[in-house]
């Protein structure tokens, strides 16, 4: 029996593919391995998004070359995901030691291209591309799928692709426009999970608040023209749809863009009793002119607005965001709003990112005004020194506060406001059964994190 070890990297949705990848061999009859050495093929499931992914993919894949030939394996390497999609053209000649690259639309195809490469007697000069220049594909709910994270959580992908400008983000060529599933194709998956006994569904896409928009006919939905979900399937919609599953879980909202909120989204989520009070709202700057050379689609005044009524309307809401220090053009006085506003916005988590010049983005052709790697650094410093205050304050402000929780492992539970791997955790008594809802009463914090009885 054929034996395959898969290396993930990068994001949540990266992360679904490899389960795609893994759920589509199991079910060619091809033997899963957490053990690369003891594989066949192994394959490196890669991320592009900025240089620090770029590297650390390039990195695995080298020790995974490296590896084999110390070794003396007769193991074929596949590397698919974003950066192979990414370099198609380039890779091959780049990496000869990898046998095969595939992108996102190989991603159930897997297991034809590895019987192909195990028939060969020897490796070609150059590894086969399988890589298509405009993906295309979506999964469904009856899409083979061996979950890589705890039996209690999982990520449920909406949709796939992006079709927003972002002058520094390379998303739109690499994973194409966006293409959302239908809302009876999320709902039967997520009440398979549900059944199985999952008490988290996390949604997932490039841009969630877009889903079912791309299918609507006539014109397409204009940034802050707000949402009408009479036209056709929304978030709104989907969300009610989730929240009449029966079962005691949390839906929680990931990846959402501050152009395509509208009040009928914050009052459905106000009125759901499943959906967690918490929303990932990338926002990347408060400056105008930032935000207009970053192409956002948005403008300060709006993402003001935008944070007062998701508060106002969504009692209880937390918001997780991230903002880029050191894009071109950024001055001193930009960046001192940005430390104002996190001062003013009390956001519940918060990231901060260097800005990556990425090629083949808009931004990557400005000249003018490029932050001095050294001034980047200090203010990314700067940003998450005031963001460790913040959050300090923060869990401290909770202390005595009775909470329910979702125990993620012995000794470890998270909130409805913290979602998994990124943000903050509750320390908890070990005795409290995994994948169990309890409810804590918050005695203590240490920065970031709560502690609880």
């Amino acid at each position: 029996m054929i034996q395959v070890a898969l290396i993930s990297l990068g994001c949540a949705k990266n992360l679904v593919d490899s389960e795609i990848i893994m759920g589509h061999l199991g079910s060619e009859g091809m033997a899963l391995t957490a053990v690369p050495e003891d594989a066949d093929v192994l394959i490196v499931n890669t991320c592009s998004f900025i240089d620090g992914a770029k590297r650390e993919s390039i990195a695995a894949i080298q020790d995974a070359a490296q590896a084999r030939s110390e070794l003396g394996l007769k193991q074929k390497l596949i590397v698919a995901g974003c950066l192979s999609q990414r370099f198609s053209k380039e890779l091959p000649k780049l990496m000869p030691e990898v046998d095969a690259f595939i992108g996102l639309d190989q991603i159930t195809k897997v297991a034809p291209i590895i019987r192909g490469l195990l028939a060969k007697e020897q490796t070609e000069e150059e590894g086969e591309n399988h890589v298509t220049s405009r993906p295309a594909y979506i999964p469904d709910f009856d899409t083979p799928r061996l979950r890589l994270t705890a039996s209690h959580t999982a990520y449920v992908k909406i949709a796939e692709g992006c079709n927003h400008p972002c002058s520094f983000c390379i998303i739109p060529k690499i994973r194409g426009q966006h293409r959302s599933r239908t809302q009876e194709s999320v709902v039967r998956e997520v009440e398979q999970l549900v059944a199985s006994g999952c008490k988290e569904i996390n949604l997932i896409s490039q841009d969630t608040t877009y889903f079912g928009m791309d299918r609507w006919e006539g014109s397409r939905p204009t940034p802050k023209s707000g949402v009408d979900s009479s036209r056709g399937e929304s978030l709104s919609s989907l969300l009610k749809a989730l929240d009449a599953i029966r079962g005691d879980f949390w839906i929680r909202l990931l990846y959402t863009h501050p152009a395509h909120w509208s009040h009928e989204l914050m009052d459905t989520i106000a009125n759901a009793s499943k959906v967690a009070r918490y929303v990932d709202i990338p926002l990347q700057h408060i400056s105008a002119s930032m935000l207009s050379a970053m192409k956002r689609e948005t403008d300060g005044h709006y993402i003001r607005n935008l944070i007062h009524d998701l508060r106002d309307r969504i009692p209880g809401i937390g918001i997780r965001t991230t903002f880029i220090v050191g894009f071109p053009g950024e001055t001193d006085d930009n960046f001192a709003e940005l430390i104002g506003f996190l001062d003013e916005a009390h956001f519940e988590h918060a990231g901060i990112f260097e800005y990556s010049r990425e090629e083949g983005t808009r931004a990557y052709a400005i000249k003018e005004g490029r932050v001095h790697h050294a001034t980047r650094k200090k203010r990314w410093n700067t940003a998450m020194a005031k963001l460790a205050v913040l959050a300090g304050k923060r869990s401290a402000s909770l202390v005595g506060k009775k909470l329910r929780v979702l125990v993620d492992k012995p000794g470890i539970a998270r909130t409805q406001w913290d979602a998994p791997d990124i943000d903050s955790v509750v320390h908890i008594d070990e005795s409290l059964p995994v994948g169990s809802f309890a409810n804590v009463v918050i005695n203590g914090s240490d920065g970031y994190d709560l502690i609880a009885r």
